[in-house]
């Protein structure tokens, strides 16, 4: 399945208006809070309202494989109360069509774009009002959909890919999550990573 490219045209129109300083951005809620693999000028930690981050997708390349497919975050709407830390970055205009070709490749198993509100505790008058992220939704063809906690370590276990195993995924996020958003807390990941300990331990 093709990434949607319908959020291209709002992109541009972002940097033809001169929106922060000919930047846009980018949202990481998942892989790319550690692994960018593209130029940006900045990076600001912060948060989108009315989403939750869940391990409802399956990943048969970065992850898995075809025949075992791992699971990834995506993002579920929720309500406003609820948010989702991660990072946003800035890309130069001038390398706006090179970033967006890769991750649409990088992102091509069931994500499309979407331009979602962005808050930070960071006090900048360059941080942007609005970011693009990277959503797969329950109608793409590897949507995992719920499962328990349970059920999905087991799954993640035993599960590698491309990028590596699947429960350094995990264990990077959960990490992550720390780092720029300490005493904030993310239970379904944060479960998730104690029943994996447990599992690998045993």
């Amino acid at each position: 399945m093709k990434p949607d490219n319908s959020d291209n045209n709002h992109i541009h129109n972002e940097l033809n208006n001169g929106l922060k300083t000919h930047m846009f951005w980018i949202f990481g809620y998942g892989s790319l809070m550690w692994k960018t693999n593209f130029p940006f000028i900045k990076k600001y930690p912060g948060y989108i309202k009315g989403y939750t981050r869940r391990f409802y997708q399956f990943s048969p390349d970065h992850r898995g494989t075809n025949d075992l497919p791992g699971r990834v975050v995506t993002l579920l709407p929720s309500t406003d109360e609820n948010c989702v830390w991660g990072i946003a970055y800035a890309i130069d205009s001038r390398d706006i069509d090179d970033v967006c070709a890769g991750l649409d490749l990088r992102e091509r198993a069931g994500y499309t774009k979407k331009v979602i509100q962005f808050h930070t505790k960071i006090n900048d008058d360059q941080i942007p009002s609005e970011v693009t992220v990277y959503i797969a939704d329950e109608n793409n063809e590897w949507y995992a959909g719920e499962a328990s906690v349970q059920q999905i370590a087991s799954r993640i276990a035993a599960c590698s890919g491309t990028s590596g195993p699947n429960p350094e995924y995990v264990y990077r996020l959960a990490a992550e999550m720390r780092r720029i958003a300490p005493g904030e807390d993310d239970g379904h990941l944060f479960e998730l990573e104690t029943l994996l300990r447990i599992i690998e331990s045993s």
